[in-house]
């Protein structure tokens, strides 16, 4: 009895070495068993049928099947040499097969070997001797009846013990580490048990660390070691706020310069968030600066430091505004001092220019037609609607042709603003970008309306469909060489604008302005000299400024272009003085626009959303120490609000 006791301890301490130390323990190989039946070609693996392209024959006494079919069993991947003729079956471990066609020798591993039979093609398969093959991979062969068996021990295969260690950057004392499992068991038994050598979640210290796994199968296979090597870097330091200015005590009205010295362990800081950092101070006192800055990885610093504003008058706030403040952005003023400037009379001079305004109805509740008319050579199309129709829309130019002769059509500067719910960023940025295409010259580009024909001559308005409340702006100088019918549409996205065109009626219009208009492109040139005293000149009021007058395309009847928007303005200023502040004062409200000022494009304002109204103006240019010949184009933007008054001041003195 004791024996058996001491045996059966024996066993256990066995049972547990196996499963505590790798080398000690391997599981029993496998035994693979694959049956064939003569003339059939069902093949069974292990209990799974499979189906191979030619029964399993018998040619003078020599049974054969088919390459393909018997090496995929064993493992083997089939390939064709062309040039050499042979098939190979090469295995997982490396093993290499080369056959011939007609060939009784098999070369295995670069020696040749006979075969029972020659190998052999047919009906297009490529066949060999079983009993070749058993001998060639070692597997038992048996024929009982017309059922052949092979069999054959394939050891199992190991699994692999990989896995990824994150996140990729790991701070001693601070990054909880995550193992993500990558193993592969082949096996498919599960895992049953691992070994861990050099794991941590949390690194104490910064260094180089190894980190091991091994992992053992349910059939209790152990993995080769898989190992993966890691940088542990010292603790992350926040970042240190600081910054200098380069005085200690200003001046009202004198620049504050900033310097900001703020450090970081690893130079990775992400954003500075300031407050209080005005650029200049108006009132003497103690004025709180704060800093704060944030690193890659969350952490924060911050600095407060105060700055000293003495009593002493460098500059008013005015003088400062209008000697500082950025071509392009704007200032606050005195509303009621701008009409005491003096009043610049001008004549303009009407180009001939076609000018077709669709803006009416400027909102758009329904499908239909917006504007119509028969015109001939070159025209400015001016676009500028909002949808609210519940569904989306797009805007369509269609042209038909009602002439016998192909019309050329050419279009040339462009500029669209939207689809955009804020109406006069649309405006502004349609006036930008057809003054920046007008200003390149741009090269026309050209297509053709056959006789009889219509179709969308301005694909650029009906690119993207406007969904409710949004706002599409936009300019287009076309031309043409016949006679066309113009016809601006709105259809719900997915319409054919052209299949839809004879079923659409005109859309009623409202307060705004739709017509056809001549004279267009508006000349005005000032010879006197601008600037030596505050001076105005008035923009789109229909008085200094008179409107265009044209005709309703769909009614005939008379239509003014009130607020002249579509006309490209050419200004002019040949004596400029010296040190002169130019700037727009819109006097009906929020304004947004673009000019082009001696050929250099300035956007009103550039980095807030509007000049609000009367009490903020916008600069334009300042001249330098001598005179100047200043040349401005723009246009109205649509959605902005007139008139507008461009101012022209002294500049204030320069002090240090």
């Amino acid at each position: 009895m004791k024996k058996i006791k001491w045996l059966l301890l024996l066993s256990l301490l066995w049972l547990q070495m196996a499963v505590d130390v790798p080398s000690l323990y391997a599981a029993d190989p496998v035994t693979d068993t694959l049956t064939m039946v003569k003339n059939s070609t069902t093949i069974v693996h292990n209990g799974v049928k499979t189906t191979a392209a030619q029964p399993l024959t018998f040619i003078n006494g020599v049974s054969y099947i088919p390459l393909k079919a018997i090496a995929v069993e064993f493992g083997y991947k089939v390939t064709y040499n062309a040039p050499t003729k042979e098939s190979i079956a090469k295995s997982a471990d490396g093993v290499e097969l080369r056959f011939k066609p007609n060939s009784a020798t098999v070369t295995k591993d670069g020696v040749a070997t006979a075969l029972t039979g020659p190998a052999i093609n047919q009906k297009g398969s490529f066949m060999i001797p079983v009993k070749s093959w058993s001998i060639l991979t070692g597997a038992q062969l048996t024929l009982v009846g017309t059922t052949m068996t092979l069999s054959w021990s394939t050891a199992p295969k190991a699994p692999t013990a990989a896995f990824e260690v994150t996140p990729t950057e790991i701070y001693a004392q601070q990054t909880v580490v995550q193992y993500t499992d990558k193993s592969v068991i082949p096996s498919g038994t599960g895992l049953l048990n691992e070994v861990w050598d050099g794991r941590q979640d949390i690194f104490p210290e910064a260094g180089m660390y190894t980190i091991t796994r091994q992992i053992q199968d349910g059939n209790g296979i152990w993995s080769d070691p898989y190992s993966v090597t890691i940088e542990v870097k010292p603790p992350n330091q926040a970042p240190v706020a600081d910054f200098t200015t380069d005085k200690t005590v200003y001046r009202i009205g004198e620049n504050v310069l900033y310097t900001d010295w703020s450090t970081d362990d690893e130079n990775s800081i992400v954003s500075a968030k300031w407050s209080g950092n005005e650029k200049v101070f108006f009132a003497a006192g103690e004025y709180p600066v704060t800093l704060e800055v944030t690193d890659r990885h969350g952490l924060t610093s911050q600095v407060t430091k105060n700055i000293t504003v003495s009593t002493e008058v460098l500059y008013t706030r005015e003088d400062y505004d209008s000697l500082f403040t950025p071509v392009g952005e704007k200032f606050p003023i005195n509303a009621s001092s701008v009409l005491n400037a003096a009043v610049v009379p001008f004549t303009p001079v009407a180009e001939p220019a076609q000018m077709v305004r669709s803006n009416s109805p400027e909102t758009l509740t329904r499908e239909g037609i917006s504007y119509e008319d028969q015109l001939l050579g070159e025209i400015r199309f001016m676009f500028h609607n909002m949808n609210s129709t519940g569904e989306p829309v797009k805007i369509y130019l269609l042209a038909t042709n009602y002439g016998n002769v192909t019309a050329n059509v050419g279009i040339g500067a462009t500029g669209m603003g939207g689809p955009n719910v804020q109406v006069s960023a649309t405006g502004k940025m349609s006036t930008a970008r057809y003054l920046t295409a007008l200003a390149s010259n741009p090269a026309t580009t050209w297509q053709t309306v056959k006789p009889g024909e219509t179709k969308e001559v301005l694909p650029l308005i009906s690119q993207r469909a406007l969904k409710q409340g949004e706002v599409l702006s936009a300019f287009a100088d076309l031309v043409t060489d016949q006679r066309l019918e113009f016809h601006i549409v709105a259809v719900k996205e997915g319409k054919n604008p052209v299949t839809e065109l004879p079923n659409l009626t005109y859309l009623e219009r409202d307060t705004h302005v739709r017509g056809s208009f001549d004279g267009t492109n508006r000349s005005i040139e000032i010879n006197e000299t601008l600037g030596n005293s505050p001076q105005r000149i008035t923009i789109g009021d229909g008085k200094l400024d008179p409107y265009l007058t044209g005709y309703d395309g769909l009614t005939g009847n008379l239509e003014v272009n009130r607020g002249n928007y579509g006309v490209l303005y050419k200004m002019k200023l040949a004596h400029v003085a010296p040190r002169t502040l130019i700037t727009l004062n819109p006097r009906g409200g929020y304004y947004m626009g673009a000019f082009l000022v001696n050929g250099k494009l300035v956007t009103l304002p550039t980095s807030t959303p509007t000049i609000t109204g009367s009490s903020e103006a916008g600069v334009l240019y300042r001249t330098g120490l001598t005179e100047e010949t200043v040349e401005i184009q723009f246009m109205i933007a649509p959605g902005g609000n007139l008139p507008l008054q461009m101012l022209f001041t002294p500049l204030p003195a320069l002090k240090w």
